[in-house]
């Protein structure tokens, strides 16, 4: 392996967010979950969270839509909504959905310097009652046109740059905030990665 590849993945490590996650929620086409992974590992998020509970989950994901990012990033899959959120509360401190209702605030009202989870649902039911309920709160992204919703993996996109570009306000691409032996176990998987 090259030096310049060593030197990449030490800034990637560098700059990954543990307090900023993705959790989606029966998001069927595999090429809108490796687009959204592609986003996540651009902005420095490590881990995502996948439910499925009414379709098998995929045994791979799209290869061409994530540019490979699905070698990067940790998805946590599950069967249910209960067990995803157990593991979601016990490492983000907020959870927020994405879903049209009278308590909802626009994204750019948000604050995502926290530790935050944010929840996308299937581009034709949305989020599930279930987990509306297990939330912190609703967003949405304001549209002005006739159609009132976006591709997933394009309102993911905007989310989560948003959230970057307020977490990269505070400060928090500043200095690893990784635990060391995360790190150490990740550089050790991608050095694997990179030989293949």
């Amino acid at each position: 392996m090259t030096e310049a590849r060593k030197n990449r993945i030490e800034t990637v490590l560098a700059h990954r967010q543990p307090d900023f996650t993705v959790v989606l929620e029966n998001v069927f086409d595999v090429h809108n979950v490796s687009a959204i992974m592609r986003t996540c590992d651009a902005i420095g998020i490590q881990e995502i969270f996948v439910i499925n509970d009414r379709e098998p989950p995929p045994g791979r994901w799209g290869f061409r839509s994530s540019g490979g990012a699905y070698k990067w990033i940790t998805a946590h899959q599950f069967t249910d909504v209960q067990s995803c959120m157990s593991v979601v509360r016990s490492r983000y401190q907020q959870v927020f959905t994405t879903h049209l209702s009278s308590d909802v605030v626009s994204l750019y009202e948000m604050n995502l310097t926290g530790s935050i989870a944010l929840v996308f649902g299937n581009e034709q039911k949305g989020v599930s009652e279930t987990l509306r309920g297990m939330a912190d709160g609703n967003f949405i992204i304001p549209q002005m046109g006739m159609i009132r919703s976006l591709n997933i993996s394009v309102a993911c996109a905007i989310a989560l740059y948003e959230g970057y570009r307020q977490k990269a306000a505070a400060g928090h691409y500043d200095m690893p905030k990784l635990p060391p032996t995360q790190i150490d176990q990740l550089r050790s998987d991608w050095y694997a990665y990179s030989a293949e």
